[in-house]
């Protein structure tokens, strides 16, 4: 975006910015591999990686980093391919990553828990021709069906007992011999990562233009419809790393140790936890699946200072009964994403921890961090903060994209800044129509107020539109999450043959408790409409979850789509 300086704006959030945070700071426009090098050179010497007791400092990682990019190389692979990464958090992930990135080429995450259907739809519309994965059966024999019958031409098969420490690295192949693919050809289709990194580690300098050049493609959720490809820029994934930075200006480079929980593949994930990490000169405790008590443990012994997760991760841990055996005292701050953040949740984590939670705001198209609520100073509860350094938030009328509604007013929310994404791979009409007068439309809706605080009330495609009235399913979760009985909620239209759509809610209890319809109906009387009160109540024992931890609206609508929903109650 233009740099313009910040006295010539009338931002309302200007007079209200975290002390300590300037707005108008210079953000580099730097190609990831230049922002890598910059921190080899100033922490090489620091521990970078701690997969599973294994680990490995700056300039260790940049070295393999070398090695595994004189590989790609090697086999003819540069600016303008497209190079899939289908792993968990390990220290695959992150040589691959920046690999790929200093050799040109644009990185393609993929979700390991993908079905083959969302992988073949994925492989094919962005062109991967090779992708790097572990020989575990659970990944690679995934992949294996695709070879040839997709674009997918190669795989780089990454052995997990080579990046376990001793003894571990003896141990897995028998302990955890049934979880090892065991069937992979020796064949031209197969390259193995250790042949890959065979060599003297000088790949041949490449010139990237950090605006232009696709750093990584990086798919959208597909819960609105078929998942497009994100073009982020190197300028736009340095800009955000360094935003994030800006916003953490308590922290001390060199210093802190980053717990790595959510996945790299999850954009928020690979910014936070990953590339703003990097730029802090931080450690990064590597958590390749997920285990509530593994992760209770981790903190115990591994001291992490930072904590990005999603709001179950930090609703687990403060529902766990044994949370107070373990020693949390260590985290300082923590930034929720992926899901509004309730109050109560963040409140008990803060209490039990003595961190601070701070919850951020963006999507894959803003790479994705627009907004975050300050460390300090003024919380406003429901509210996602202020825009980051460098960003320009704006709410445009629902009717009338083209104006720019005032503080107070419900619209569309619109960002505007150098994190914003270049474009959707190959479709040009879905970038026309997200990226208009400069401005990314969201598809939230949200307010402003007049000090500049965003608070969303929902997604434009998650409207119930009920008997001609608009409906917001935020509004009605919010309510029923105030019972001291409801763990957790979704709310979604349903279709209905007389009013278009009506309400249901779908409720996972606490423990032990036994509310139904009628109750919960009376508890809500006097804090809903009648037009907003769910006509359906299902009560489940757990409700679908998306990888990194967000509840699924999408995947409850499939059920109700298929038949499938069950104990209705109402």
């Amino acid at each position: 975006m233009d740099q313009t300086s910040a006295t010539e704006h009338p931002f309302p959030w200007l007079a209200h910015y975290p002390e300590g945070v300037d707005w108008d700071a210079p953000l580099p426009a730097q190609s990831l591999p230049e922002a890598f090098d910059t921190v080899v050179a100033k922490y090489g010497s620091h521990r970078f990686l701690d997969f599973m007791d294994k680990h490995y400092t700056y300039r260790e990682v940049a070295r393999q980093v070398g090695y595994l990019a004189e590989g790609l190389q090697k086999l003819g692979l540069g600016k303008g391919d497209h190079i899939g990464l289908f792993l968990p958090n390990t220290p695959y992930y992150v040589i691959a990553y920046f690999a790929i990135l200093r050799i040109g080429a644009t990185v393609v995450n993929f979700n390991p828990l993908y079905a083959e259907q969302e992988l073949t739809h994925q492989i094919d519309d962005s062109g991967t021709s090779i992708m790097f994965t572990l020989d575990l059966a659970i990944l690679y024999d995934k992949l294996a069906p695709l070879l040839g019958k997709t674009a997918l031409k190669r795989i780089v098969v990454c052995r997990m007992a080579d990046c376990l420490p001793f003894p571990k690295s003896m141990l897995f192949p028998v302990v955890r011999r049934s979880e090892i693919a065991h069937h992979i050809p020796h064949d031209s289709a197969h390259l193995s990562y250790s042949s890959l990194t065979t060599t003297m580690g000088r790949p041949k300098p490449v010139e990237i233009n950090p605006a232009e050049d696709v750093a990584v493609l990086q798919y959208t959720g597909g819960t609105t419809g078929t998942p497009k490809g994100a073009m982020l820029t190197h300028a736009n994934l340095t800009a955000n790393a360094y935003q994030c930075v800006l916003w953490f200006s308590e922290a001390e480079p060199g210093e802190e140790r980053m717990l790595a929980v959510l996945p790299f593949f999850h954009v928020f994930a690979m910014t936070v936890a990953l590339n703003a990490a990097m730029i802090l000169g931080a450690e990064i405790v590597l958590v390749p699946r997920f285990d509530l008590d593994d992760v209770l443990d981790l903190i115990d012994t591994k001291k992490p200072t930072l904590f990005p997760a999603v709001p179950t991760i930090y609703t687990a841990i403060n529902a766990h009964p044994e949370r107070a055996d373990h020693d949390l005292s260590s985290i300082r701050f923590c930034i929720s994403g992926g899901a509004p953040l309730p109050q109560e949740v963040k409140e008990q984590f803060e209490s039990h921890t003595g961190c601070v939670v701070i919850e951020g705001y963006g999507l894959s198209e803003s790479s994705p961090v627009a907004c975050i609520t300050p460390i300090r100073g003024s919380y406003k509860a429901g509210s996602v903060g202020l825009p980051v350094p460098g960003t320009v938030v704006e709410i445009v009328s629902l009717t009338d994209d083209t104006v720019v509604l005032p503080p107070g007013e419900r619209g569309e929310i619109c960002i505007r800044g150098p994190q914003v994404m270049k474009g959707y791979w190959n479709r040009p009409e879905d970038t026309a129509r997200t990226i208009k007068n400069g401005r990314l439309h969201t598809g939230d809706i949200g307010i402003m107020d007049s000090e500049g605080y965003v608070t969303i009330v929902d997604r434009i495609k998650d409207l119930i539109l009920a008997g001609g009235f608009n409906i917001y399913p935020r509004n009605v979760e919010e309510a029923i999450y105030l019972h001291p009985d409801v763990e957790e909620v979704v709310v979604a239209g349903i279709p209905d043959a007389y009013r278009g759509q009506t309400v249901k809610a779908y409720i996972k209890l606490t423990d032990g408790a036994t509310l139904d319809k009628p109750a919960l109906l009376a508890f809500l009387k006097d804090k809903l409409s009648p037009i907003e009160m769910p006509k359906l109540v299902e009560f489940r024992p757990s409700l679908p979850r998306t990888m990194v931890g967000k509840l699924s609206r999408k995947d409850l609508l499939d059920e109700e789509r298929r038949g499938a929903s069950v104990n209705v109650l109402g």
